[in-house]
């Protein structure tokens, strides 16, 4: 903390040329290209306790390695991305897989041609046989504008129920019907066997966990962390600390809520150590019926490669109340976040990016994409704002 109360003293060499709000991908990558490629000296904060944001991992009593807020599996097709973050980080190959529990059976989802088999007892062998059957399921919606439209459109009513009411109602607490078609238009059904959720051309985690990636890219001596500390606590002097704020937060409670609170589902989750050594046979296994109380159960083992006589699992349970994890993708939210858009544009000396500031629900590779965007653009302005080199006169 010594660097914030220590801003002002002496001559000024503490102050810091950027106040980065927020620890997660958007300021952390952020903060290491601007110490890194600018010698920028950096601040940066974040009200929790540690580095990583949502992403954070950890060891549990049991010494086994689990995801806080929730499995993050990283996938992109960016070259540049994974370039940029095989600077702090080597790689485990992983390709995920998810189950849904479905009339009593675990099925893969998306739906594939091996989910269409096991549900329904057919013997579909081909991509053709697969094709046909969705479509003589389909039930053609005339206009598509909600995300119960793109469901039924692609695949009919029973296979709606079956994967898509339930746990979208679970998941935003709204019906499909009242959500923007967005929340399942990404949702892809397959007609072949493939029963890896993403099709990704990199897929992979972290060697040693995303916790460790983070404190290798921050471990520059130009960037300085206060952990534990709430921008609201800094704000009236925030100017007074950097020349220029970064801000990764909410962006509404930037504005101290002055439209209103844009609208967020948030998570609970419930995190246990079992005392055996597999739980399930993939990472997720969802549960898409409203008869059970949470979304999905997780398995990290899966995901990190980790040997170890037991086993730590979550049950994931969506909420109204908690940290702000999903925009909920509705028209009239995105009116109001446009409000809120507008005094952002008009702010000096602040730069708002990622999630939370531009309240869209973005995966890490592009959080990672966005954050160098948004270094590249700086680094433009900072060009044209330097001065031309003094000629040197001729003796």
């Amino acid at each position: 903390m010594s660097g914030i109360n220590g801003a002002r003293q002496g001559s000024g060499s503490a102050r810091y040329d950027y106040l980065i709000v927020g620890a997660g991908f958007a300021g952390s990558v952020l903060a290491e290209r601007l110490a890194s490629q600018h010698s920028a000296r950096v601040l940066l904060i974040d009200r929790r306790p540690h580095v990583g944001g949502n992403a954070y991992d950890e060891k549990d009593t049991a010494g086994i390695l689990y995801h806080k807020y929730g499995p993050h599996i990283f996938h992109t097709n960016s070259e540049m991305v994974v370039e940029y973050l095989s600077q702090f980080t080597d790689w485990r190959p992983y390709e995920h897989r998810v189950r849904a529990v479905v009339r009593g059976q675990q099925v893969p989802i998306p739906i594939n041609r091996t989910t269409l088999n096991m549900l329904f007892g057919l013997d579909l062998k081909t991509d053709e046989e697969a094709a046909g059957y969705l479509a003589s399921r389909a039930e053609p919606v005339d206009e598509i504008r909600t995300s119960e439209d793109v469901v039924i459109n692609a695949v009919g009513q029973e296979l709606y129920e079956l994967f898509f009411r339930g746990y979208t109602r679970k998941q935003w607490g709204l019906d499909p019907s009242e959500l923007d078609k967005q929340v399942t238009s990404r949702i892809p059904t397959r007609t072949n066997t493939d029963d890896r959720y993403f099709s990704d051309t990199f897929q992979a985690m972290p060697l040693n966990g995303y916790t460790a990636m983070f404190e290798k890219m921050l471990d520059h001596p130009l960037i300085e962390k206060s952990l534990g500390t709430d921008y609201r606590d800094l704000k009236d002097r925030a100017h007074e600390i950097a020349d220029h704020i970064i801000y990764t937060g909410p962006v509404d409670e930037y504005f101290d809520y002055r439209f209103g609170k844009l609208p967020y589902r948030s998570l609970k989750f419930d995190h246990q150590t079992l005392e055996q050594e597999q739980f399930q046979e993939v990472a997720v296994v969802n549960y898409p019926s409203e008869d059970v109380p949470y979304t999905r159960i997780s398995e990290y083992k899966h995901l990190t490669g980790q040997k170890h006589p037991k086993t730590s699992i979550t049950y994931e349970y969506p909420s109204a109340e908690g940290d702000p994890y999903y925009p909920i993708p509705r028209p009239e939210n995105q009116e109001l976040f446009k409000r809120y858009e507008a005094l952002a544009d008009e702010t000096e000396n602040v730069t708002f990016v990622g999630r939370l500031a531009t309240y869209r629900y973005y995966n890490m590779d592009q959080i990672v994409g966005q954050a160098l965007a948004t270094f590249r653009r700086i680094d433009e302005k900072r060009k044209h704002e330097r001065p031309p080199p003094t000629a040197v006169a001729a003796e």
